[in-house]
């Protein structure tokens, strides 16, 4: 079981932690699951970049970058060394903390 602490850049919302978190979900559904807004305009399958996030800590309890997340990440708002997408970081078998920042997305409202 994992424990998932999220933090926002979007001005007025707290830092969450989410405890008792089960494996084989991606953390695009953690956060759904949990009421947390995370964009997915096409559907979770890696086909852009709208669940952009950064991990900031326990990439080593998710899935690997895979060539096609990394092309999306390069078209995302404000990418940077720790981007993933949250459709793609499935939780691995095991236990641990992770911590997760999501980009403000009123940035995205064009999209």
């Amino acid at each position: 079981m994992y424990t998932i602490k999220v933090k926002f850049e979007q001005k007025g919302l707290e830092p969450v932690t989410l405890t008792n978190i089960a494996a084989d979900q991606s953390l695009l559904e953690v956060m759904l699951d949990n009421d947390i807004e995370l964009h997915h305009n096409c559907g979770a399958v890696c086909a852009c970049s709208t669940c952009h996030l950064y991990v900031e800590k326990g990439e080593q309890f998710i899935e690997e970058l895979s060539d096609k997340e990394e092309d999306f990440i390069d078209r995302a708002v404000n990418p940077r060394i720790n981007s993933r997408l949250g459709c793609q970081c499935v939780l691995l078998t095991g236990t641990g903390e992770i911590e997760v920042t999501l980009p403000d997305q009123t940035q995205f409202l064009g999209e």
